[in-house]
């Protein structure tokens, strides 16, 4: 053999040996991210050969998959549209799933190890079983009324959020967000249709795919004077304990004053601390957390949840919605000295202090829980395509970040707060309800937000429900009335009865 030929041959036998390599690299290595992948219209077609699991909340449907004539059998679709969306989220067909079409997703299409025994079964029956059914915690009762209320609402606001949620399990009760989204568009089979309606969604100003109650972090303003009353508690105070308030306070080291909402709160010199709490004295809180000192403020705040970056919300088993970290701020000077001025604005809950409607939440239940806080949690339970019972929610306690006895003061603190001061709209016949308001300075020249969150006993002295209510950038003053008369509402739907 000439030399031409003899190196052409090395060339063809080096050719074929780098194909079959990459034969075996595909097959050995590769072939499940070909066979998984979203360009893979086979993969598809499988996908939608069988319904995907419903899922559901107090009896109702709010996913399911319904027949169609295309070459993808099934469609997904929201009877409830926007009521629910940020919970829900949307099943597309070319991108990911999000919220709990996203966590649960095995589950709902079918391929779960917890349901192995279903399709062991369909090999031998031919079937082909659809995918487990996810219930959730939700109360429709309480999601209609937070729904409701929140997006007609009394003052023209257009965002903001409501999580509510039983003290002594977890479970999630309601979650809105708003504004929100019809997820319909965007499980649509046709691509033009879902990227016309992705796009529109996300292009949008004001972000109504963003889960405001867990996604996002706000100023909580005077929510947070519940925790330096906890850490005052917790140092030896008691609800009838004297702090210093006055009409004005200037922390030390700077120039800039805090005042109180008008010149006719707590304009004494001496206030207990339950009155201070009643009133929403900005000077008491803003002097006691200095005293208490940073490591005071920073610690109950971590102690009730502040810090957590792992948290979910979703299965108990793992999996769920992120959840966004609550944060005091550093409260420091460049030198990683004590900052007062930001110490005494952080504890009347401004500065860099930023919190999720959801820990507002937690911390409510908390203090009605004894101080026990509770893992929260949506699924509430999974069932088979045949409805045979999973996996049923067994809940968790989180942490306990204080003392029964610290609870109880606080809680005197709080119904004191809807009884006789800033709370009032909140009360409801039938319940005893404890709460606090937060009107935040947010940026200048913008109104402020309206915060609340609150708990509610029955009237055998149980605690039912669990809430904080959040509205953005209020007109009018008095941002936080508005937030407590949605509270009181939710909290009523919540712990009513109905067919949740």
């Amino acid at each position: 053999m000439n030399a031409p030929l003899r190196k052409a041959g090395v060339v063809l036998l080096v050719l074929f040996g780098l194909l079959f390599a990459n034969l075996n690299w595909v097959q050995a290595y590769k072939a499940d991210d070909y066979r998984t992948s979203d360009y893979n219209r086979r993969v598809q077609v499988a996908e939608y050969e069988r319904p995907r699991g419903v899922l559901e909340a107090g009896g109702k449907a709010l996913a399911q998959s319904k027949l169609t004539d295309g070459t993808l059998k099934y469609l997904r679709t929201y009877p409830e549209k926007l009521k629910y969306a940020h919970v829900i989220g949307y099943k597309p067909v070319n991108n990911a799933e999000t919220g709990l079409e996203r966590s649960e997703d095995d589950f709902l299409a079918g391929t779960s190890d917890k349901l192995f025994a279903d399709r062991l079964s369909d090999m031998f029956t031919g079937d082909n079983t659809g995918g487990g059914n996810v219930i959730l915690s939700l109360k429709t009762k309480a999601q209609d009324v937070a729904w409701k209320e929140l997006t007609q609402n009394e003052r023209g606001v257009k965002k903001g959020a409501a999580i509510a949620m039983d003290p002594r399990t977890g479970a999630i009760q309601a979650m809105v967000s708003m504004p929100s989204y019809d997820p319909n568009p965007l499980a649509s089979h046709d691509e033009d249709t879902f990227d016309k309606a992705f796009d529109k969604l996300n292009d949008d100003r004001d972000k109504p795919l963003l889960n405001r109650g867990i996604a996002d972090t706000k100023p909580p303003g005077s929510t947070y004077k519940v925790l330096i009353a906890a850490a005052a508690l917790q140092a030896g105070r008691t609800p009838e304990t004297s702090i210093k308030a006055g009409p004005s306070y200037t922390a030390p080291g700077t120039g800039t004053p805090i005042r109180n909402s008008s010149p006719g709160v707590c304009p004494e010199d001496q206030r207990t601390l339950k009155e201070a709490l009643t009133e929403s004295c900005n000077t008491g809180f803003a002097r006691l957390g200095v005293d208490l000192g940073a490591d005071a403020v920073k610690k109950i705040s971590q102690d009730f949840g502040f810090g957590q970056t792992d948290l979910t919300v979703g299965n108990l088993r793992g999996g769920g919605l992120p959840v966004a970290s609550s944060d005091t701020g550093p409260m420091t000077n460049p030198d990683g000295g004590v900052d007062r001025a930001a110490l005494a604005q952080s504890s009347i809950g401004q500065r860099d202090v930023r919190m999720t409607v959801l820990q507002g939440t937690m911390i409510a239940a908390a203090i009605a829980n004894d101080g026990k806080q509770m893992r929260p949690y949506l699924v509430q339970q999974l069932l088979s395509a045949e409805r045979r019972p999973i996996y049923n929610a067994d809940p968790q306690v989180l942490r306990t970040p204080v003392s029964s006895q610290v609870a109880g003061d606080l809680r005197e603190m709080m119904d004191s707060v809807v009884e006789n001061g800033t709370g009032r709209a909140a009360q409801a016949e039938g319940l005893k309800i404890g709460g606090k308001t937060g009107t935040a300075d947010n940026a200048e020249g913008a109104e402020p937000h309206g915060w609340f969150l609150a708990y509610a006993f029955n009237d055998k002295g149980e605690p039912v429900s669990s809430v904080c209510v959040m509205l953005e950038n209020v007109p009018g003053g008095h941002a936080s009335a508005e937030a407590a008369r949605i509270a009181g509402l939710i909290l009523k739907a919540a712990a009513g009865g109905g067919r949740d």
